[in-house]
């Protein structure tokens, strides 16, 4: 048996967006957190949290001290994933192709499967 710990994954849902700022900002500082700490890091975009996978219509959260939101998607995005809700987008009439570049689209089954995967922490925002 191996004394070696295996880290564990990092899943964050995020349910809001600017109308949260707040609370939005955190989920992001986290997720960007957990890719600065080696985590396997995945976000899941549902209702208007969406809209932060989508360039030109991320929402500027404006908060003093806190990194712009912007820069921890791109952190995010570039070691991690992002994951839009399929119900979400449709009602958006957003596709793969309106996301962030390695952006993709699936439904709460996939959500409920990544969370109840082996080591796997999850956070709802």
């Amino acid at each position: 048996m191996s004394t070696e710990m295996t880290a564990r994954a990092l899943l964050i849902k995020i349910t809001c967006g600017a109308d949260a700022a707040e609370r939005a900002n955190q989920a992001w500082t986290v997720a960007a957190m957990g890719v600065a700490a080696g985590a396997s890091v995945s976000v899941w975009l549902t209702g208007d949290a969406v809209w932060f996978a989508v360039p030109g219509r991320q929402p500027d959260l404006e908060l003093p001290y806190a990194t712009p939101v912007a820069e921890l998607i791109e952190a995010v995005r570039l070691s991690g994933s992002i994951t839009v809700c399929t119900q979400c987008a449709a009602r958006r009439e957003l596709v793969v192709q309106d996301l962030v570049e390695s952006a993709t689209i699936q439904g709460a089954a996939s959500f409920v499967e990544a969370a109840l995967a082996d080591n796997v922490q999850a956070l709802v925002y």
